[in-house]
């Protein structure tokens, strides 16, 4: 089994070129492959983990092999453990405390600013949506305290803006209970 302390992506703009370039990700280091496909606006994702070392050397490939089709590429080393089952819809939340969203035009800026929010204060990630029936944007979910709500979402929110990929970002204090029921 391989060692799951980062993780990679590469968006492009062409269906055909994110299967050449899944392939040689694949090829270039032992990273396991975590995510490929189509996504919303035809374009489409590659997303894997490994050793850092690993990673990086498959996202670099991936970069020099999409020749001209690559809309945005990631490494996050030491990534936050709660950023994986997030991705995966897996994380289950009984109850909202302050609900807490980014939303962001990339992908790859998307999962940059989870890890980021995740990082930043003591909040549970509910769920990184990737661009399926959004338009090819990204949004993550999140709930704490209001306060950390607060921190997270800046913290996330700040990653995509540095990269001028920030939609929204959005904190709601006392959410009502059926809000949850719509997130998961």
């Amino acid at each position: 089994m391989i060692e799951m302390n980062a993780i990679g992506l590469v968006e492009l703009s062409s269906i055909a070129a994110g299967y050449e370039v899944g392939d040689i990700m694949l090829k270039t280091s032992e990273v396991e492959l975590l995510l490929m496909r189509s996504i919303c606006s035809g374009k489409f994702i590659v997303l894997v983990g490994g050793d850092v070392a690993a990673v990086r050397s498959s996202v670099e490939a991936g970069e020099r092999t999409g020749n001209g089709c690559v809309v945005d590429a990631m490494v996050i080393p030491n990534v936050h453990k709660s950023v994986f089952p997030a991705i995966a819809g897996t994380n289950q939340v009984e109850m909202l405390e302050a609900l807490g969203i980014v939303e962001s035009f990339s992908v790859a800026s998307l999962i940059e600013a989870a890890d980021a929010a995740a990082k930043a204060a003591r909040v549970q990630l509910i769920e990184v949506r990737l661009a399926m029936a959004l338009g090819g944007k990204a949004f993550v979910t999140l709930t704490g305290e209001v306060a950390a709500v607060r921190s997270a979402v800046e913290a996330g929110a700040a990653v995509c803006s540095q990269r001028g990929l920030l939609v929204n970002k959005v904190v709601i204090p006392n959410p009502k209970k059926e809000l949850l029921k719509e997130l998961i």
